[in-house]
């Protein structure tokens, strides 16, 4: 995540940026100011990859951005290093002279050659012509492909509209785990853009897609709606985005609200679940206080034993009051886990465990080494 503090003002913490376009045109630049995150997930990505489609109400630019996943082992790893591994054999090695430096063999000057000139408008149109066959195999294979609605260069209380890393990674155990959540209750709390919650009901039969607000909760709608190809028949039935605050005691079941519960949905929580998911939710202490107050809640209401999976990214941040580089966010996060593996109060067990992040990589991007899953296991005394 890129945040800039208001003491750095222009400095090299600082990327400027400024909107460029509108309708169908790509981010070139993003103006960011003091109060701006932008994740590292859209700042990386090229540019062909997320096209502006709207405002939204708050009058944020709302972008498209196309996650592609790499289904077979080979094409990841041609994806990562740039050739496949039966390849290794076949390339050539540079040969070197007798000071280890690089031997090129030049042409005579004197022999004319009959090769054209490459103009640089020709590499330009070459590229052009690259792109757009690049454009038309992303769409032949658009079951692969998952197209996702968000914003970027938000204010800290809008960081849910985009799409973070710590999502893709979460993303990336659940099909790497296909047989644990097939036929599954899972419930997300804080999905954002929902992403994972995409992700996740490709496999498991029913999914709770939840975070606050009606403006992201619509964006998680018209995600559903986008990737209808990629969700199969649970798009309908399957996943339903419901509103979930962490700083209220109940599941709102506001009749008027497309976004409110019914009953019988959460008694068929309470009945099914056997698993909760969160993806890079723990940036604000008191939001976290209450993610594990509700997750406390929920676990010791559930009929069957749960685990949840915590995926975050740890942060480093260069901060006025230790004036020097601290993770404050995520300190306090595993703060809470202890307390919540220490728990005694005889009704509820909850064991915690770190996850190995040696699973197959699914998604683009860079899996850094600050990437952390948690397992949370919860079951009654």
């Amino acid at each position: 995540m890129c945040y800039v503090e208001p003491l750095f003002g222009d400095s090299l913490y600082t990327r400027a940026v400024t909107w460029r376009g509108y309708a169908g045109l790509a981010m070139d630049q993003v103006t960011m100011r003091s109060d701006t995150v932008l994740s590292d997930v859209h700042l990386l990505l090229p540019n062909a990859r997320h096209l502006m489609t709207r405002l939204n109400s708050a009058g944020q630019a709302v972008f498209v951005s196309k996650f592609r996943i790499l289904g077979v082992e080979e094409e990841q790893v041609e994806a990562h290093w740039g050739r496949s591994p039966k390849d290794e054999a076949t390339i050539e090695h540079p040969l070197l002279d007798d000071d280890g430096d690089l031997d090129v063999e030049r042409r005579p000057m004197d022999v004319a050659s009959d090769r054209d000139s490459v103009h640089p408008v020709i590499l330009s149109l070459a590229a052009e012509v690259k792109s757009n066959e690049d454009d038309v195999d992303e769409e032949s294979s658009i079951k692969n492909v998952i197209r996702v609605e968000h914003t970027m260069a938000t204010p800290l209380e809008d960081v849910g509209k985009q799409v973070w890393r710590g999502a893709l990674l979460l993303s990336d155990f659940i099909l790497s785990q296909h047989a644990v959540f097939q036929g599954a209750t899972v419930l997300e709390l804080g999905a954002g853009t929902g992403l994972t919650s995409i992700v996740m009901a490709s496999v498991a039969k029913m999914v709770y897609c939840t975070d606050a607000g009606e403006d992201l909760l619509s964006m998680c709608q018209r995600n559903v709606s986008l990737n209808k190809h990629f969700i199969g028949p649970a798009a309908e039935h399957g996943l339903k985005v419901r509103q979930l605050d962490w700083t209220t005691d109940d599941f709102p079941s506001d009749v008027d609200s497309e976004f409110g519960w019914s009953e019988d949905e959460v008694v068929q929580l309470h009945d099914n679940a056997r698993f909760l998911i969160a993806a890079d939710v723990c940036y604000d202490d008191d939001l976290t206080d209450a993610l594990f107050r509700t997750l406390y809640q929920i676990t010791s209401n559930l009929h069957n034993p749960s685990t949840t999976y915590f995926c975050l990214e740890k942060r480093l941040n260069f901060t006025l009051r230790h004036l020097d580089v601290s993770c404050e966010a995520y300190d306090h996060f595993r703060h809470c886990l202890d307390q919540l593996a220490s728990l005694s109060n005889g009704r509820m067990r909850f064991t915690v465990t770190p996850v190995l992040c040696s699973f197959p990589q699914f998604f683009e991007y860079e899996r850094v080494d600050q990437l952390e899953l948690w397992k949370v296991s919860a079951s009654p005394l």
